[in-house]
């Protein structure tokens, strides 16, 4: 059981009206990842939560489009996160969903502390009505003209080409996304939250020790504030959802906008209870010496730096007696940039994507972690390449890193079947080693950071020091003359193989652990990712839990020991021929 620091890391919670793609994997679940594990390596304590959005009326609009329950659209996707995740190696402590007996009860007792505190208001507003339909458009039901750039295709809660929170009525041209009619305006009454209230409280935060913030992601922020928070509904019109606490809104629910961001809370409190320790939740959530940090992307920025700080100040403590306990604010918020496909954003509602299951279906899981690692957008948008992908993979996950630890083992296992006994060793021996020791605060510095691409690139640099020492003492030569040399040579690159073994575990847990094997540990360096079933209120709903009983891996250089046994290795990556290229491109097509 770690005893470090306490490290919440929050995930942004897909909505699960389709499958998950590239984009998701670059701009939140692979950053996210990489970081949980490098600190599970570093001794601290972590709790990584995520789910399922549930109640999001692309969910909805997906089961209208099908004609089906939203039920049976969101436990479909859920499901498929559940695999694809586990697939790719994303290692939630809790990936659960919004529709669990624990989040409704969460979210409502927020809204209800809120309304307490004097942060919630009633107020009557016009919203789109469908005469076609009978009912209230939610916002994502209505699609027009953005008021700020002029794109024709906005929703109306967001913009997807400029990024502009929108509210439905600023549309021009509006349209209803089900049946292309066009709606009317009906007042309606609904529950708002009051930012103007919170917004210097708000604004305090934001300007309070950010220093090592994205600057994009606390500029945006704070000039977000600065032009004013006004207040904003937290209940809307629609039966999908979480019901509105209070008599005589039995039409109403709770606005997912609300709600989703709880789930990070309610997520820790269900895993404490799954757990056996119910009040474990309060370790990560009261405790100020405890780090929490949210990875999303850019386009729910908003939402997570401004929207729930605001509710988190405005609750101020939850199922907690202590006057002086406050829930944690986020300690950051490194959101990415886009991940685009050719130029064009990654969309799931128009189908522009590669889905991650269609990925795995082809291509190792570590193969796509590096080369989403080596392009992560993390100041810029960028872009994922087929032709980049082979490129980098061929050049330097194989050529690099892949046939430096296969050649090293395969050579050492014919000649010797263990680690060789080391002679005296050279001021270029030591000189290696030392860098590769040095190579843990380096890299861990820079996973600190959230800096993922050059973490990834440092512990490159260092395979290819080491591939550079081989070319010089080419212990396949030596051990033609001087077998003993060639063994001091080989057992120092195991050592350096070894400690670059686990400097690229959080990026290439797959591979890391097959080479862990391979050289003589029976142990394993991460836990399993296991999807469970589990009980409440609501009934079953499954989930995907990080076990962490067989981990046993450290962030630090661990000798290798003379004369361990070593196991037979096998490569573990694979060169892609170069007609990968015009065959994916060809399906984006199709």
């Amino acid at each position: 059981m770690a005893t470090g620091k306490k490290i919440l890391v929050s995930v942004a919670w897909p909505y699960a009206n389709g499958d998950l793609h590239v984009g998701h994997l670059a701009g939140a679940y692979l950053p996210a990842d990489i970081f949980a594990r490098y600190h599970r390596l570093a001794g601290n304590d972590v709790l990584m939560v995520s789910g399922s959005d549930a109640h999001g009326t692309p969910v909805t609009l997906r089961a209208d489009q099908e004609g089906v329950t939203p039920t049976e659209i969101f436990e479909r996707y859920h499901r498929r996160f559940l695999e694809v995740q586990r697939d790719i190696g994303i290692s939630y402590s809790l990936f659960t969903h919004t529709d669990t007996a624990t989040h409704h009860h969460v979210s409502q007792d927020m809204f209800l502390t809120l309304r307490k505190n004097g942060y919630v208001y009633k107020e009557t507003q016009k919203q789109f009505y469908s005469e076609t339909l009978g009912r209230f458009l939610p916002d994502r039901y209505v699609e027009g003209v953005c008021p700020h750039c002029g794109y024709e295709e906005a929703r109306g809660d967001q913009c997807d080409n400029c990024g502009k929170i929108l509210d439905a009525l600023e549309l021009g041209n509006p349209r209803c996304k089900v049946d292309g009619s066009i709606p009317v305006i009906r007042e309606t009454e609904h529950f708002f939250l009051d930012l103007a209230k919170l917004q210097g409280a708000v604004l305090a935060y934001l300007e309070d020790g950010k220093e090592d913030w994205r600057p994009g992601v606390l500029k945006f922020s704070q000039n977000y504030v600065k032009g004013g928070l006004r207040g904003r509904p937290i209940t809307r019109d629609i039966n999908w959802g979480i019901p509105v606490p209070v008599e005589g809104y039995d039409d109403k629910r709770l606005y997912v906008w609300f709600e989703a961001v709880i789930g990070y809370l309610s997520a820790s409190i269900e895993i404490a209870k799954l757990r056996g320790n119910p009040g474990l939740w309060k370790d990560w959530w009261y405790d100020t010496d405890a780090e929490t940090y949210y990875f999303i992307g850019k386009d729910n920025t908003v939402f997570h730096t401004v929207m729930w700080p605001a509710e988190l100040i405005g609750v101020g403590r939850l199922y907690e007696d202590d006057e002086s306990k406050r829930l944690n604010l986020p300690t950051d918020v490194p959101a990415n940039e886009f991940m685009n496909l050719a130029g064009t954003q990654f969309s799931k509602s128009r189908g522009h994507l590669i889905t991650i299951a269609d990925l795995l279906s082809r291509y190792d899981a570590d193969a796509l972690r590096f080369y989403v690692t080596v392009v992560m957008p993390e100041t810029s948008d960028s872009d994922f390449l087929w032709d980049d992908f082979v490129q980098r993979n061929n050049g330097v996950l194989v050529g690099v890193w892949g046939n430096l630890s296969h050649r090293v083992l395969s050579f050492t296992y014919k000649h010797f079947k263990a680690v060789p006994e080391p002679g005296e060793l050279s001021d270029a021996d030591t000189e290696l080693l030392d860098k590769v020791r040095g190579g843990f605060d380096v890299v861990g510095a820079q996973l600190t950071a959230r800096k993922f691409r050059a973490g990834m690139n440092e512990a490159l640099s260092l395979a290819r020091e080491v591939n550079r020492f081989l070319e010089v003492k080419a212990p396949w030569t030596q051990m033609k003359t001087d077998r003993a040399a060639a063994g001091t040579s080989l057992y120092v690159a195991l050592q350096a193989i070894n400690a670059l073994k686990v400097l690229f575990a959080p990026f290439l847990p797959f591979s890391s652990e097959i080479l862990h094997k391979a050289l003589g540990y029976e142990t394993s360096i991460f836990g399993e990712q296991v999807i469970e079933t589990v009980k409440d209120a609501r009934g079953t709903h499954e989930v995907l839990r990080y076990d962490d009983a067989a981990a046993s891996g450290t962030w630090a250089f661990e000798p290798l020991p003379a004369g361990r046994p070593l196991q037979k290795p096998k490569p573990i990556f694979k060169k892609l021929d170069d007609s990968v290229v015009e065959e994916e491109l060809a399906r984006l097509t199709t």
